[in-house]
């Protein structure tokens, strides 16, 4: 008992000292030596919530376990918009796919057609290298027989609207294909000045094509001439890919009937005495 009393008695006196401690403190007030806080001083940035790291974590994750064929896209799509040669740990920074950690992304990469490895970089890589209108002019004057735009698209962030100035200027022709509905891009050089009589004008009007482009090839070649396209192996590829083709527009036919008035107008020259 006599030593359970003496505990009691040391329990008081350091509830006391602390008590007295504590009422000491609160009459001296903040201690002076802290440096007061700026007052155009920037408030801390808050903590990152749990809930928002394991949501960026998990964004992360499902992109590397993703298809190789996705990822292989994000870095393309990434190197396409920004123009510039990044490493592999800027493109996981960038994008979160880990190149280094992921052979096949790596070797994909490495062999696309469109990307150019240095060695330590990656970079896109066009179809034809160009950086402005004049090389761009330079280049259609190369293929008198035409190119498609679609190869040209991606040469340089402004390519279509450089396509279109030369347009404007008279400088280059821009078709269309009247197949596949693409934009083919022909020269117009200024130093060649043709003037084309009225009658050459009106019997090149006067001839029908024919309505497939596979005829309009195949008369080419036989004149001796490249055609610009490729319409069999475009509806082949179509085929394997399972696009439908676009069902051919049939013309009336004007048949003869006891009706019809025939003449020769548009043969005056046979009136002529």
């Amino acid at each position: 008992m006599a030593s359970l009393q003496e505990s009691l008695q040391k329990f008081k006196k350091q509830q006391e000292k602390c008590q007295a401690i504590s009422s000491m403190a609160a009459r001296v007030g903040p201690s002076k030596g802290a440096p007061p806080r700026p007052a155009n001083a920037k408030p801390p940035a808050p903590a990152v919530k749990f809930s928002n790291d394991t949501e960026r974590l998990q964004h992360i994750n499902s992109i590397r376990k993703g298809p190789v064929g996705a990822q292989i896209k994000r870095v393309i799509d990434l190197l396409l918009e920004t123009r510039q040669a990044f490493t592999p740990e800027q493109i996981n920074e960038a994008c979160y796919v880990d190149i280094n950690g992921n052979k096949a992304v790596f070797d994909s990469l490495r062999n696309n057609l469109k990307v150019y490895y240095d060695g330590n970089r990656f970079s896109y890589k066009s179809k034809h290298a160009l950086k402005n209108k004049d090389q761009l002019l330079i280049l259609i004057r190369k293929f008198p027989e035409g190119i498609a735009v679609i190869d040209l698209k991606d040469a340089y962030p402004t390519v279509m609207e450089d396509l279109q100035a030369l347009k404007g200027a008279g400088q280059i022709w821009l078709l269309s294909n009247f197949d596949s509905q693409e934009d083919i891009a022909f020269p117009n050089d200024p130093r060649v000045p043709i003037k084309v009589d009225d009658d050459l004008k009106q019997l090149f009007r006067g001839i029908e094509l024919p309505r497939d482009m596979l005829d309009i090839e195949r008369d080419l070649q036989k004149n001796g001439m490249k055609p610009a396209t490729n319409t069999a192996k475009r509806r082949a590829m179509a085929q394997v890919h399972g696009i439908a083709p676009k069902p051919k527009t049939k013309k009336k036919k004007h048949e003869i009937s006891k009706r019809t008035k025939l003449t020769n107008a548009h043969l005056p020259e046979l009136f002529k005495l």
